[in-house]
């Protein structure tokens, strides 16, 4: 690769990754109004089956091709899909049952900072200082948004089950973030979601299969069918193509940055859809979310390349 198509690769990676909240923003509305719709389980199910049913026919031949490989890996695509598909998507439709908003938007803001400290742990990913600041200024600015500008409040937050839900989730989705990493492979990044799909949907099959024999937890009809259909199409294959394809271009600690603008999207993905005016808060949010990323995702690498493992003989 080229010097120049890495720098276009890393420009476009960097100008993407704004867009991964946008798309996960509609998660977290659907999330809201999914219960008396559609089960938790069977939501996250269904939207996986449609994204990877699309992704394995995009990357049919990449997958034939790399037969081999997938079946000697099978057991880091199951564990992959059960984090960011299981954990990452059900849990958080079970969460948003019993928390509220400024809870689920708090705690998962804590997902960066467990993604970079995992990178520095694991991925020898080093930050500097401008990073440091961005880090710094971005959390700062989620915090912001999400007590609304008193800050006092952060006293008052009480935690309820749903919270325990979101917390597993964003631990969750540090994992699912930092072993794809540690876990190298030669497929691309389409064959290797599609992979993952499989697997999470795999893990999830049995869970969707319990909740079909509830009464009263999902009702059949179209509201359900498009709630399936919009979480697959935009916060399932948008959003998860995109943040793993930058996460391969600039690292994971730095795409992890774009989880700062989640508080700050969804606010105004709820005044569109659900009629919530933004507040002055939203604005002084931005003002400090908004250059902390750029300053994170922005700075040169420092970090060393993580050689891949020798291949496996066995």
């Amino acid at each position: 690769m080229t010097d120049d198509t890495l720098r276009t690769q890393q420009q476009t990676a960097r100008l993407l990754v704004w867009l991964v909240p946008a798309l996960w923003s509609v998660n977290y509305i659907l999330a809201r109004l999914a219960p008396g719709v559609i089960g938790p389980h069977l939501l996250a199910c269904g939207r996986w089956m449609i994204a990877g049913a699309v992704l394995v026919t995009l990357a049919r031949a990449e997958l034939w091709q790399q037969r081999a490989q997938i079946a000697r890996d099978w057991w880091q695509y199951l564990i992959l899909g059960g984090l960011g598909m299981l954990i990452c998507g059900a849990w958080v439709y079970v969460g948003a049952r019993t928390t509220t908003a400024t809870n689920v938007a708090l705690i998962y803001s804590a997902a960066p900072v467990l993604i970079v400290l995992g990178s520095a742990l694991w991925l020898h990913e080093r930050l500097g200082i401008r990073q440091r600041i961005g880090v710094v200024l971005a959390m700062a600015g989620v915090v912001h948004v999400v007590v609304k500008g008193q800050w006092t409040r952060l006293a008052e937050l009480q935690f309820v089950p749903g919270d325990l839900w979101i917390v597993a989730a964003t631990a969750s989705w540090a994992a699912y973030a930092l072993l794809q990493k540690i876990w190298p492979t030669t497929l691309g990044s389409t064959a290797r979601l599609a992979a993952i799909c499989v697997g999470g949907v795999v893990t999830l099959l049995p869970f969707a299969a319990w909740e079909l024999t509830q009464p009263g937890l999902t009702q059949w009809g179209l509201p359900a069918l498009a709630m399936v259909v919009v979480t697959a199409i935009v916060p399932g294959l948008g959003a998860y193509w995109i943040y793993g394809w930058s996460q391969k271009v600039l690292g994971a600690s730095r795409v992890a940055m774009a989880l700062y603008l989640g508080p700050l999207y969804g606010g105004l993905a709820a005044w569109v859809v659900l009629g919530e005016a933004p507040g002055w808060h939203h604005l002084g949010g931005a003002a400090l979310i908004l250059p902390g990323v750029y300053l994170v995702t922005s700075a040169g690498r420092t970090a060393p390349a993580i050689k891949p493992p020798p291949p496996d003989r066995s």
